[in-house]
């Protein structure tokens, strides 16, 4: 089966060319924003604020028998447990404010 011959170019419908310029006219308007939406996103990302870092005192005098094992701190305390299962409580100065003894649940 021969396809048919035409004698000149094909002419579209002026309803397919208007639809052709709306399809191409969407896809320029995703690709603009595609483009600013990473846009937004690596500005927001490369401009968020950074935690404040929380001063620590120079060197905390732990107990002569303790050795610390994990470290942790607060707003205005700083947390220190030892090997021998105890918590001591600093404050920001150094200063030893608490010490607990955990017990442990075997």
């Amino acid at each position: 089966m021969k396809a048919p011959e035409t004698d000149g170019p094909v002419l579209i419908p002026p309803e397919l060319k208007w639809l052709k310029w709306l399809v191409i006219a969407l896809a320029g308007v995703m690709i603009a924003g595609f483009l600013v939406l990473i846009a937004a996103i690596v500005i927001r990302l490369d401009t968020a604020p950074q935690p404040a870092a929380l001063p620590l005192p120079e060197s905390l005098a732990l107990p002569d028998d303790a050795e610390a094992m994990a470290f942790t701190q607060g707003g205005d305390w700083i947390a220190v447990v030892t090997t021998d299962d105890r918590v001591l409580i600093y404050g920001r100065d150094g200063a030893l404010r608490q010490s607990m003894k955990i017990d442990r649940a075997d």
